[in-house]
């Protein structure tokens, strides 16, 4: 596949090497979008990582040739893309209103062509509940979890939920991401605090069984037949791979290929496209796993906007499958693009 991948340069090569099964389509050369509108910054409180993100598109993009316009959807949003009118809506927030469905259905009512999932697979993968009970549905290996919507726990409630998912747990924000409020915890008593920091962040918190073991991901790319790129095996300076080991230079290391079985690889590849399926995802997403001591994988969440910072992990698995930043970002408009074009013929 890398072979495959290396000549992805311009979309006269596509069709040479056969990737056109992984967009699923062919571009008009006179149908090439021109205008980029590159949404970053927002009001989530990842509006920080979304503007780091945004820098190194916009950059890419106008290395492209693409004419790109920035602009912060904190601001007057409409007014911006009604006077630029683009091509295609380049989305690079993360967290709510940008990754939550939100600006997706604005972006849907305003007839704008725009990059990555829609309005209900947003929505369903920033929800780290409800994505867990359609991968319960479908049979998806997921940790055990129970539900919290107060702070006000009893000590019962506590024990009965330690002595039903164990120690250690994780509390997380149902719907954060960046692993902004959550916490390990391995004591007892630390669990009610632990609780009460993530319901800083969100009404509903997350308390989830924790797996031992190698933390990787899959990044997925495609439309119409979405494939899982080179597996990322992750290591942390800091012991866990939180908002400092993903954002700061130097705090991670991505191994690639990671280091477990071919076996292993297989399942978690077939995992992370079956999770992309059930989530009703398009263009890219990454999946999250941990792998057990055991061997068993665990599907932990799924992002349907993945960080494209300098340190991030999407860029690193494309590089690995021989797709550069710049022709990554490239795809995903005209692939964005090339799809409006399909639906309104």
């Amino acid at each position: 596949m890398k072979k495959c991948f290396s000549y992805y340069i311009k979309y006269e090569r596509i069709l040479k090497c056969g990737i056109k099964n992984i967009i699923g389509v062919k571009l008009v050369k006179s149908e090439k979008p021109r205008k980029i509108a590159l949404l970053m910054g927002g009001r989530s409180s990842e509006r920080e990582i979304s503007i780091k993100t945004g820098k190194q598109i916009s950059r890419a993009l106008a290395e492209q040739g693409y004419k790109v316009r920035e602009i912060d959807p904190a601001r007057d949003l409409v007014k911006d893309l009604e006077d630029f009118q683009p091509d295609v809506v380049f989305i690079a927030l993360h967290g709510r209103y940008g990754e939550d469905g939100t600006i997706q259905g604005l972006l849907e009512i305003l007839g704008y062509p725009y990059t990555g999932s829609g309005v209900l697979s947003s929505a369903l993968c920033m929800d780290k509940v409800t994505s867990k009970k359609v991968m319960l549905y479908e049979e998806i290996p997921t940790p055990s979890f129970k539900v919290v919507k107060t702070e006000k726990l009893d000590q019962d409630t506590v024990e009965n939920m330690i002595k039903e998912l164990g120690l250690p747990l994780v509390v997380k924000p149902v719907r954060e991401g960046s692993t902004l409020g959550i916490t390990i915890v391995k004591e007892a008593d630390e669990l009610i605090k632990a609780i009460t920091e993530a319901l800083k962040y969100d009404q509903t918190v997350l308390v989830e069984e924790f797996i031992d073991g190698i933390e990787l991901t899959a990044a997925v790319l495609g439309t119409k037949d979405p494939q899982a790129l080179p597996l990322i095996e992750i290591v942390s300076e800091t012991g866990f791979y939180d908002y400092t080991a993903k954002y700061s230079p130097g705090m991670s290391h991505h191994i690639i290929p990671a280091r477990i079985s071919p076996e292993t690889t297989k399942q978690v590849k077939e995992l992370a496209v079956r999770t992309y399926k059930a989530m009703d995802c398009h263009q890219y997403s990454r999946v999250d796993f941990m792998i057990s001591k055991e061997g068993k994988p665990y599907v932990l969440e799924v992002n349907t906007i993945p960080g494209m910072t300098e340190t991030s992990l999407f860029p690193d698995a494309a590089k690995a499958a021989g797709i550069s930043f710049a022709q990554l970002v490239s795809l995903l408009v005209d692939e964005a693009f090339s799809l409006s074009l399909e639906e309104k013929r």
